[in-house]
């Protein structure tokens, strides 16, 4: 593609697997509140379902500082389609524990909205914001859906008790589902980008 990629990973054990899985890709200790590269050096920022964690106070300055002008901060994440009729009723059994504000469209699209946005009087260093949707799907089991859902961290947090029984009625949502009651089924996705140029 043309394209030299840097990595910039804040935990130490990511950024190893990371050196691992693809030993020719630049991968360096860093966040998006301390990104180690020159000013203005790269054409794009991209992060993968993370830019919902950066204080973009520290992050937005970071990130511009880094960017020639006009170049492009996106952020992605991967939502479930629950404009799809199981997807919606799953999001529905499973509450904001298992399925949260970003992860159906609709929700996404207000979540993310002002993502590039410091939340203090900091000046904004882009301009406005552009998504997009990209739909693909996923082959899952119920056991590997249900186990992906445990991970969450709305369900990390919940006391053990709640937690087996939210996993127990996930499981029998999905075994009285003629989509996902046999083996394999696609669970429907979108990757949902924000888009927005250095001012």
């Amino acid at each position: 593609m043309g394209a030299e990629v840097t990595a910039v990973e804040p935990d130490p054990a990511m950024l190893t697997e990371l050196r691992r899985a693809l030993p020719d890709v630049r991968a360096l200790p860093g966040s998006a509140e301390a990104i180690p590269l020159p000013d203005a050096s790269v054409d794009a920022v991209l992060a993968g379902n993370a830019m919902h964690w950066f204080d973009m106070a520290v992050a937005g300055p970071e990130i511009a500082r880094v960017l020639v002008p006009g170049g492009m901060l996106a952020g992605l994440w991967n939502v479930m389609d629950d404009g799809v009729d199981w997807v919606a009723a799953l999001a529905r059994v499973s509450g904001s524990a298992a399925i949260g504000p970003r992860d159906t469209p609709a929700s996404w699209r207000v979540e993310t909205a002002g993502a590039h946005l410091p939340k203090t009087g900091v000046a904004a260093r882009f301009g406005s914001p552009e998504q997009a949707e990209f739909g693909h799907g996923q082959r899952r089991t119920a056991d590997s859906l249900v186990a992906t859902l445990a991970t969450r961290a709305g369900m990390l947090v919940m006391p053990k008790p709640q937690r087996r029984a939210m996993l127990g009625r996930l499981r029998a949502f999905l075994s009285s589902r003629p989509e996902t009651a046999d083996g394999e089924f696609t669970l429907p996705l979108l990757t949902c980008v924000l888009r927005v140029r250095r001012l």
